[in-house]
């Protein structure tokens, strides 16, 4: 006997993965983007000017569902890949990934920090291609089906950079800067 598993067993190993990491990435997904109120109905960002290349806000759920279901599967099948080598890695990769796009929302759509957003997308970027690099030496087909997300983003950062562009005042509008206005009576 040469392998450690059958393929059935293997199979069984992803489906059970998948069952824990698709409803989680999915969930989590959810959570950061209605717990920052994010889209058409936030009152600031319905404010801004929308770029040309602003999509109808109906794509973002489609899309982003899709995604995050996409990226739970790929995450099974690394995490199923048990005795691959650089499986934890890559499974620390997504992990850090995944907490640096959950933290986009909120400094967006809730703190209306567009410039820390766009950096958050810049390091996203990065993080999303190294995780594609540790996934392939894993799981090929768990680093294709990242190529999705990792077009998304990209587009999400051209985005964020329009939406700073036209809109520079609105960058983190409504905070306090520490700027005292003094009156001399």
């Amino acid at each position: 006997m040469t392998t450690l598993a059958s393929r059935g067993q293997l199979r069984a190993s992803v489906v059970r993965w998948a069952l824990f990491t698709v409803p989680a990435c999915m969930l989590l997904g959810f959570l950061a983007g209605n717990l920052a109120q994010s889209g058409p109905e936030n009152a600031w960002f319905a404010g801004l000017t929308k770029p040309t290349i602003f999509p109808p806000p109906m794509w973002f759920g489609i899309v982003w569902t899709i995604l995050y279901a996409v990226m739970g599967f790929a995450l099974a099948l690394v995490c199923a890949a048990w005795g691959a080598r650089g499986r934890t890695a890559a499974v620390a990769a997504f992990g850090l990934q995944f907490v640096v796009n959950l933290a986009w929302t909120p400094v967006f759509f809730g703190l209306h920090q567009m410039t820390v957003a766009l950096g958050i997308l810049v390091a996203l970027d990065v993080l999303v291609i190294v995780t594609i690099v540790l996934f392939w030496r894993v799981r090929r087909l768990a680093a294709l089906l990242l190529l999705p997300y990792l077009a998304w983003i990209l587009f999400a950062t051209a985005l964020n950079y329009e939406f700073l562009r036209l809109n520079p005042a609105a960058d983190g509008a409504g905070e306090s800067r520490g700027a005292v206005q003094r009156i001399e009576i």
